[in-house]
This record gives structure tokens, C-alpha cells and sequence, in this order.
């Protein structure tokens, strides 16, 4: 915990043992009061037999107090309980020990990359996508704005055909290992909780008051839960799970930031990939997951680069994780694509997730896996703007066109 550089976690762990410690208290006192309940029941049940039921009075007076005694240690109890409960369910993830030290994301270090990246961009091409797109009239978010309000976007004629084919590639490029899987979009308190979403980032995440449910900000979410509360067996491990799912986020901590175009929105869509595995299995897992993610934006033909996430800026939930970004030279940055990250058995314990190894005792928790196979409205942004031509119009990657009806090249007429 110390190496996520936040002091107050430690003090949370103060705090944890601090409660635990109270709770192992009045588990020995209450056991003490019972005992002495007992002993008291036998000893009146003895005077009643003999005859001396007025010389247990005392007695009974002695139970009832302590009944009183127990009933308020119960209630301190359950106090105690959910106070620590809420205090571990803030209490990050232990890192994986080969995450690099850091502090925020400017300690990230690249480790593969830049690939495709060419030695300058022609000035057609530093052209904001949000610019060139609107001018195109496949990027509406005016009407978007009036419809929903702020932050939302909607992409219309052949951009709407973009979007789609962006999607169907990518769960395509996984189909040959990977159950396709379309999870409800709305999810109870509990599968959120599972995820390490809830009670953090509760302010980030859209709730449906009315029937309890929460707006899924990822299909990690619902995948993640679809095993909780089971033991699986261990022969079946690892699985594999794709789905594209809409995706809701309030951003409710980058307000004035990315708001323009395709880069933050309250609603997107997106690919997900996401496995079950042994610990043993976890580590290649890991990479499997990030080598398709890489595979997917290669075959777009796009500038891109992969970094690790540092310690200190490592996601509450995550053991280690690794971001594939595009370079969008119209927007002239480094756009976060993808995240790839190893939850080791963090989500497992909070969902239940176990499995039986072959031959022996007793189940272990699974490790858990997931990677944005592709998030479509930055992916969607840098293609406008890398494959701007001079006319104005945008050439579709090669690999898209089996999914784009014909067009080769979206233009204004």
C-alpha cells in the first residue's frame, strides 16, 4: 500500500486493525456473558428442584442485566462490522510486484511502441476530428446536446456505419477463443460492489433510483458476476468472454476536460474482452489479453504505443495493468484506447469466485481478467483524423470494409 504513495491508506489499515481488534473483543466478552447465562440457568434449575426457587432471585436479576449487556455488545457488533466492511471495501488492490514505481501517470514508461507512427503528418491531418467530422456531417453532437444534454454524442450516416463496423471487428478479431456474451445493461448494487466500482466511484456511475439498478460503466461488470457465488471446476479454467455492451459514465471529475468531439462522453460503446483463470494461469492470461488488443489497433493501421500503469497511478481494483493508446494528430495527443489489467483474486473474493483443483481439499478464488477490445469513440477519433486526406474526406481502413456496406471513403456528398 505504501508503494501507491497515498499515506492515508495506511492509516485506513490503522483503522482496520484498529476495528478488528474491538470485534475479537466483544466476541470474547459476549462468549463470557453466555457462559455465565449458563451457569446461572443451572444453578437456579438446581434450586428450583430442591425446592429454593426465592434464593435464585438474585440470580435472575444477574441474567437480565447481562441479557441487557449482551443485546448492546450485539448492536456494537453489527456497528463495528459495517464500519469495517465499508473501510476494506475502500482499500485498494496489493500490487503486482514488477509494476513500475511512480507516482501519476506522467511515471507511466512506454514498453512497446511507437509502432506505425510516421516521421510527420500533413497539415490535412492536424485537423480536429470534431472539425473535420461535423464538416462531413457524420458527427452531430449539437443535435446529440439537445436531445440528452451535455457530453453525449451521436455519430450519424456513414459515421454511425463506422462505429458499428468498429465493433463488429473487434469481436470478430476474438471470435476464434472468446464466448460472445450480451450482458443486461443495468446491474444490481452488488455486482458494481464486485467489480470495485461501488462504494468509490458511485459519483461517477449512473443510478436508477427508483428500481435499485445502476447503469453498467463497462461490460466487466455483469461478465465479471456471472460466475459469482459458484465453484467452478478447475479443468474448465481459463474461460473467455467478449461482449459489446453501450457504456455509461457520469465523468464526474473531468468536467471542461475532452468534452469536445468523440474524446468524453456520458455514453459510448465498446468491445470487452474478459477471463476467469488460475493464478497460474493469470500472467500469460495478461498478455494473451493485451497482444490481441495490440493485434485489433495494428490492424487498423493506426499510430499506437503501449505503456504500464505505475504504482501510484494504479486503479483501486488492479494488480497490474498496461494502456494501448493512438496518437490522433488532429487533436495532437496520446489517446488512452484500451486499459489490459490483472485483478489477481481482488474481484474474485468480493463476487465469490472459486474453483476446485483436481484431487484436493478445499476451493481457492479465480483471478480475474478484462481488456477494452476496442472503445469506439477515441478509436473512431483518430481514424477521422489519421486518415484525413486533402480533400477533406476520410479513407476507412482496409480491414473495416466488409463491415461498411461498400463505402471505402467517407466524403461529403
Amino acid at each position: 500500500m505504501r508503494r501507491r504513495g497515498k499515506p492515508e491508506l495506511l492509516g485506513q489499515l490503522d483503522d482496520a486493525e484498529r476495528l478488528d481488534g474491538r470485534l475479537k473483543e466483544i466476541v470474547v466478552e459476549r462468549d463470557a456473558i453466555r457462559h455465565r447465562v449458563n451457569q446461572i440457568s443451572s444453578q437456579i434449575g438446581a434450586f428450583r428442584r430442591e425446592g429454593k426457587g426465592q434464593s435464585g432471585d438474585e440470580l435472575m436479576d444477574e441474567s437480565r442485566q447481562l441479557g441487557d449487556k449482551e443485546q448492546k455488545l450485539a448492536a456494537e457488533c453489527d456497528q463495528v462490522n459495517a464500519t469495517l466492511r465499508d473501510l476494506l471495501l475502500s482499500v485498494p488492490n496489493i500490487i503486482h510486484q514488477d509494476v513500475p514505481d511512480g507516482a501519476t501517470d506522467r511515471d507511466n514508461p512506454v514498453v512497446s511502441g511507437p509502432h506505425n507512427l510516421p516521421a510527420t503528418f500533413a497539415d490535412f491531418q492536424r485537423i480536429p476530428h470534431w472539425e473535420s467530422a461535423t464538416a462531413l456531417g457524420i458527427l452531430d453532437n449539437e443535435r446529440a446536446v439537445k436531445i440528452s444534454g451535455a457530453m453525449f454524442t451521436m455519430p450519424r450516416g456513414a459515421g454511425a456505419t463506422l462505429s458499428r463496423a468498429l465493433c463488429q471487428y473487434a469481436l470478430d478479431q476474438n471470435a476464434d477463443a472468446f464466448e460472445e456474451i450480451r450482458p443486461p445493461s443495468l446491474v444490481t448494487t452488488t455486482t458494481l460492489t464486485a467489480t470495485g466500482q461501488l462504494p468509490k466511484f458511485a459519483d461517477d456511475a449512473f443510478y436508477i433510483e427508483r428500481d435499485g439498478l445502476w447503469c453498467i460503466p463497462t461490460a466487466e461488470s455483469p461478465l465479471t458476476s456471472i460466475h459469482s457465488g459458484e465453484v467452478l471446476a478447475e479443468n474448465v479454467l481459463p474461460l473467455r468472454y467478449m461482449s459489446y455492451t453501450s457504456c455509461y459514465r457520469r465523468e464526474a471529475g473531468s468536467a471542461g476536460r475532452d468534452t469536445r468531439g468523440m474524446l468524453r462522453s456520458h455514453e459510448f460503446d465498446k468491445v470487452e474482452v474478459f477471463s476467469l483463470a488460475t493464478p497460474e494461469q493469470a500472467s500469460d492470461m495478461l498478455n494473451e489479453l493485451l497482444g490481441r488488443v495490440e493485434r485489433v489497433i495494428a490492424g487498423l493501421g493506426l499510430p499506437y504505443r503501449t505503456i504500464e500503469i505505475c504504482a501510484g497511478d494504479l486503479g483501486q481494483s488492479h494488480h497490474r495493468s498496461f494502456d494501448v493508446e493512438v496518437y490522433a494528430p488532429g487533436c495532437d495527443q496520446w489517446l488512452e484506447v484500451s486499459s489490459v489489467s490483472w485483478f489477481s483474486d481482488y474481484q474474485a473474493r468480493r463476487a465469490d469466485i472459486r474453483f476446485k483443483r483436481v484431487g484436493q481439499k478445499g476451493t481457492e478464488f479465480a483471478h480475474t481478467l478484462n481488456g477494452s477490445a476496442l472503445a469506439v469513440p477515441r478509436v473512431w477519433a483518430a481514424i477521422v483524423e489519421n486518415f484525413r486526406q486533402a480533400d477533406g474526406s476520410i479513407r476507412v481502413p482496409d480491414v473495416l470494409a466488409p463491415y461498411m456496406r461498400g463505402i471505402s471513403v467517407i466524403s461529403a456528398n
